[in-house]
């Protein structure tokens, strides 16, 4: 878990470092970001509550054209679901399409890859990478202070139940929806 924060900080740091060094670009920008997440185990195992906790972390935004961008993020996620016992925490990378619809209006999907960092005992239970579907929508002011929902809809079978168990044939995924707020430099 160390290592892995360590390693985002480290990543945002040099990220971060660099904008500063080739100075405002229009083709590129970077920022931070967080917010509130709602999560819950969706397929089999989608009969909890879902857990309230929180996302940081940062992102770079590439213009492609005016309408057109895509915006990798690293973020740290609080998932899972309501019981104690069942919380994880990721690491996600989305890599989102952005289309602007209007002119700070934007949609934006994309897939996404996120690695367990750490979490309740579910995590000895449950495989520790996960892909995903992000899809939603920002808006952003001109100050660069944007607004963003996005709803995580899990792809992979996170099971890892040994045999014998009775829930090893029990499929389960990660969904959440996130709303929060950033800034673009």
């Amino acid at each position: 878990m160390k290592k892995i924060i360590l390693t985002m900080a480290v990543v945002l740091t040099a990220a971060f470092a660099n904008a500063q060094k080739k100075g405002a670009s229009e083709d590129m920008r970077y920022g931070i970001k967080g917010g509130l997440v709602s999560a819950n185990y969706g397929a089999d195992a989608n009969d909890g509550d879902p857990r309230t906790g929180f996302y940081l972390g940062g992102l770079v935004d590439f213009t492609i054209s005016e309408k057109f961008h895509v915006q990798p993020e690293l973020l740290y996620t609080m998932e899972g679901n309501g019981e104690k016992e069942f919380d994880l925490n990721f690491i996600r990378i989305p890599v989102l399409a952005k289309f602007y619809v209007a002119d700070a209006f934007s949609l934006h999907a994309g897939p996404e890859i996120a690695f367990v960092a750490g979490g309740g005992d579910a995590k000895d239970y449950l495989k520790s990478m996960d892909f995903a579907l992000g899809f939603g929508a920002a808006y952003e002011l001109p100050s660069g202070l944007f607004f963003d929902a996005r709803y995580n809809l899990g792809l992979s079978d996170l099971n890892d139940f040994p045999s014998g168990s009775g829930l090893e044939t029990a499929k389960i995924t990660q969904n959440s929806f996130n709303i929060g707020l950033g800034y673009r430099f």
